[in-house]
């Protein structure tokens, strides 16, 4: 079969797929009864970019389960595929290079132009997080809601990648600190879930797999936001000291109250979120710390959220430590400057996978530069600047950035609704642009290398 020269400039063939694409996903109700319909239609005319790429005839694919992701969007993202006739390429071999794939020096010459290597490992580890919302109990009526409904041995299997040659070693649950009146219960019909399940730990046991990425990897996958509970506490937008045991030592490195809430706190019954990933962790170390070993912490929303919390506490306070890695979609801010500073030094590699069109990737809190005021222009202007700024400080809501960021954006799709929200923020949305992504000139394309479609069923 003949591979076709593919532009940007889409030659009417989302016309073509549009008519393949049926059975639009309907909402779940929800743990705060949000409903939403997402559309998907072709626009008149695609955005088209000057460049031009020699790829597979392979266009963008979704898998039929659905992915609750948060906060905003409770939608459901369960597009039948879009059927094609293309040669899918092989998965790729890292080898030795493993290292510069996992960000060893910060993807450099990787993100823009998107190596396609690096989109297929993106595209392999968002498929670990869909499978945490595959996974979850979300009906609010069954005796079993927020926890796993499938046991280890076979969650992979039943929800995630096909022969991903990973085992799941240990679950993992999050316990919200925030606890209601019992007058707030009485008044609600929402179950008030103290904890619940959040994610997995899966270690790369298949011979094959572990040749081909060049080192025995570690997944720890998270979900977004579920509960009334974790929904409370992402209100909680003021940052708070981060604790000493956490191995900062520093006053002012503060992150989001919520966000460590979620991550530290424990109940009689249940360890913290901390407590399991350093125990599975510090087990996995002493099991295979004499070959090469990677920790990828991948998360969504929420999850993205306490995946770089969670890196950072492996990095900064367990010994022999191995190379550690972030892969988060739709992250919101974490921490402060000094909180930024520490994850650099600590050497945990970050990769922000953002929507520029999702609101949730710029809160909480606010960004403030001190090169803001030098380019501000007149003294009055600066003076209103550093004003400004002390209040934010003073009120602790100034967040910064972490990582490295590859920026894709919706609105270069012409099967996204443009300007909805829950669309923006959905996971689903954001493997769809990856797959699609280019590079900044280029962001968007139907035709993109893609990584093989056992990973998407």
């Amino acid at each position: 079969m003949q591979t076709p020269n593919i532009s940007c400039e889409k030659k009417n063939t989302h016309t073509h797929l549009y008519r393949q694409v049926k059975n639009i996903s309907q909402l779940h109700n929800t743990s705060v009864s949000i409903a939403m319909t997402l559309s998907i239609s072709p626009t008149t005319q695609p955005h088209t970019s000057p460049c031009s790429v020699s790829k597979p005839n392979v266009n963008p694919t979704f898998s039929h389960a659905t992915t609750p992701s948060l906060p905003f969007n409770k939608s459901q993202l369960a597009w039948d595929r879009i059927k094609h006739d293309s040669v899918q390429c092989n998965s790729p071999k890292l080898g030795h290079k493993w290292t510069q794939y996992q960000g060893i020096n910060q993807w450099d010459g990787l993100l823009d132009p998107l190596d396609d290597n690096l989109r297929m490992e993106i595209l392999r580890y968002g498929q670990f997080v869909e499978s945490t919302y595959r996974a979850f109990d979300f009906d609010t009526n069954s005796p079993t809601y927020a926890t796993c409904r499938y046991p280890k041995t076979s969650l992979l299997a039943r929800t995630g990648p096909r022969k991903s040659g990973y085992r799941v070693t240990k679950n993992l649950h999050a316990t919200c600190g925030v606890e209601l009146p019992n007058w707030v219960s009485s008044l609600s019909q929402l179950p008030r879930v103290q904890s619940s399940w959040i994610g997995y730990v899966a270690v790369c046991e298949d011979r094959e797999e572990i040749a081909r990425l060049g080192r025995r990897d570690v997944v720890i996958a998270l979900r977004g936001t579920a509960t009334c509970l974790e929904w409370l506490e992402n209100l909680r937008v003021t940052l708070t000291k981060l604790p000493s045991h956490m191995g900062c030592g520093y006053e002012d490195c503060m992150v989001e109250n919520g966000f460590l809430s979620l991550y530290v706190s424990k109940t009689g019954a249940c360890p913290s979120l901390q407590d399991m990933v350093r125990e599975e962790v510090a087990r996995v170390i002493e099991s295979y710390g004499d070959e090469p070993l990677s920790i990828t912490i991948t998360g969504h929303s929420l999850g993205a959220a306490l995946a770089i919390l969670s890196a950072y506490d492996i990095t900064a306070t367990l010994k022999n430590a191995p190379m550690v890695t972030v892969v988060s979609f739709g992250a919101p801010r974490v921490g402060n400057e000094k909180f930024r500073s520490q994850l650099e030094k600590s050497g945990t590699r970050i990769l922000r996978i953002v929507n520029s069109d999702d609101v949730i990737t710029k809160v909480p809190g606010l960004v403030v530069r001190d090169d803001d005021v030098a380019c501000s222009g007149g003294v009055h202007a600066a003076g209103l600047q550093s004003w400004f700024r002390k209040v934010v400080d003073d009120m602790q809501l100034v967040y910064a950035d972490v990582g490295q960021e590859l920026r894709v954006s919706s609105r270069e799709s012409q099967y996204l609704k443009k300007g909805d929200v829950a669309t923006c923020h959905d996971l689903k949305t954001y493997l769809h642009l990856v797959n699609g992504f280019v590079s900044s000139s280029c962001p968007y394309t139907t035709k993109t290398t893609q990584y093989p479609a056992e990973a998407w069923l």
